[in-house]
């Protein structure tokens, strides 16, 4: 084979190979014990041949649930999935859906769906099942939904827990979701008590405070309160940092435009005097 094919050969196997990526529902869901949830997966190449999901428990290996060729029949079932009755994949073209019913507590895991094309295997981002049970023992409330912040700047991020039966001591966790430094920090039980309209009198605040700020410190942060035999998520707060070249791009964007309308007014001012002479 000429070097000339050669090249081209791998450089279309290298874009098939990068377009086969794979998208799932990521960040954290919250649901409750009997409750039915459907973690979505899509994807946008004809390349993918094989689909699986894989859960991991906290503390365990990866346990593949489900793994299906493009071409099976659709009545066709993975055999753990024959065994575990309330797991169900919902497939058509582009999906790969895992459906859950009837929540129990040992659900409780990270859920990633795979693809794979050429002996290589794609992950999505994962996403976490959070399984409580029915009777609200808490409920955490985070804010600011979401937050825009100059590079150089900072921010404090709040994690209110709204405690109502239950008064064990709470260990809070911080994490951003597609870090890969894990948790960024933890609080013990360093309680800010605070009087919530509605909300009983021993609420607790948290806060974390990012400062000196960089494009790449954007994402959403979620708080994780350890308390009462269970964990609970917060809906999460989005951290938006422009990086400079986007800015200077807006600043260079609306400079052109303010001068396009200065010389479209010197034009018409031009033209008005133009025909009044005349």
């Amino acid at each position: 084979m000429h070097l000339p094919t050669l090249v081209c050969v791998v450089f279309h196997l290298s874009a098939v190979i990068q377009s086969a990526a794979v998208e799932q529902d990521t960040g954290v869901v919250s649901v409750s014990i009997g409750d039915n949830v459907t973690l979505r997966c899509s994807y946008d190449s004809q390349v993918l041949m094989h689909f699986s999901w894989y859960r991991q428990t906290l503390g365990f290996r990866p346990e593949l649930l489900s793994s299906v060729y493009k071409h099976d029949e659709p009545s066709k079932v993975f055999h753990w999935l024959e065994e575990n009755p309330r797991f169900s994949v919902r497939r058509e073209e582009g999906k790969n859906h895992l459906h859950i019913s009837d929540v129990q507590l040992s659900d409780s895991a990270s859920y990633f769906c795979g693809g794979s094309h050429s002996n290589m295997l794609d992950f999505g981002e994962g996403i976490f099942l959070s399984v409580r049970e029915k009777v609200e023992h808490e409920d955490i409330v985070q804010g600011p939904v979401s937050e825009t912040v100059p590079q150089g700047g900072s921010v404090t991020l709040n994690c209110t827990v709204l405690t109502r039966t239950c008064d064990g001591e709470h260990n809070v966790y911080w994490f951003r979701r597609g870090s890969r430094h894990g948790i960024l920090h933890t609080h013990g039980d360093q309680c800010e008590r605070i009087s919530v309209p509605g909300s009983p009198s021993h609420s607790c605040s948290y806060h974390l405070q990012r400062t000196n700020l960089r494009a790449s410190d954007a994402g959403t942060y979620y708080c994780a309160v350890a308390s009462c035999g269970e964990i609970l998520f917060g809906s999460g707060s989005e951290l938006l940092v422009p990086d400079d070249q986007t800015a200077q791009m807006r600043t260079l964007v609306w400079l052109s435009i303010i001068r396009t309308g200065i010389l479209l007014l010197c034009l018409t001012v031009c033209l008005l005097v133009y025909f009044t002479n005349g």
